[in-house]
């Protein structure tokens, strides 16, 4: 698979979006974590809801070390009304969501990110330089996980060292454009 998108490597773009805790979240309001997980994520999508609970528990088991996982949902609420702030806040209290979940209402984010579908994940280090973009782990089904990949890529990235994988093509639903992306 041709890797599109951020190039393992590149800054993190900047972002400045509401969440559903009443804030309002920039790449800088996380400048004290030395790891910064950013995942497109939604409400509908099975495959984020399969990884949703493991998701959970990766940011808890880190968060201790410094990592936060910061989630966006991207997609066409007018097309997939289930993925609108008011269920956005309300899944997120439903799950016990234990980081961020922000709304990316015109794409900008989305589109800088060059993500594909939910769930997309991108790893950026303490000088929020690209380290991982992909899956949390390699197998959409919690007993066929052999690996776990961001485990993986977090401790590596946590000791300042290399990451046993860069890039794993995510898996999941297609990020919902509006019909404007397309112009």
């Amino acid at each position: 698979m041709k890797y599109e998108g951020l190039p393992i490597g590149a800054a993190a773009p900047d972002f400045s979006l509401p969440a559903v805790d009443g804030k309002t979240y920039s790449l800088a309001s996380f400048h004290d974590k030395p790891v910064l997980a950013v995942a497109f994520w939604c409400n509908h999508c099975p495959y984020v809801q399969a990884w949703e609970e493991r998701t959970i528990a990766v940011q808890h088991d880190y968060a201790g070390r410094g990592v936060q996982f910061v989630m966006i949902n991207a997609n066409d609420e007018e097309s997939y009304p289930e993925d609108d702030f008011p269920n956005m806040v309300e899944r997120s209290k439903r799950k016990g969501y234990n980081f961020p979940y922000l709304r990316d209402e015109s794409q900008k984010v989305a589109e800088a990110f060059g993500a594909v579908c939910t769930p997309d994940f991108f790893v950026f280090d303490s000088a929020r330089k690209l380290r991982y973009r992909g899956k949390l782990d390699d197998s959409k089904e919690p007993k066929g996980v052999k690996k776990q990949v961001m485990r993986e890529v977090l401790d590596a990235v946590l000791t300042g060292k290399q990451p046993p994988t860069t890039f794993v093509p995510p898996m999941g639903c297609s990020i919902k454009w509006k019909s404007d992306h397309w112009r």
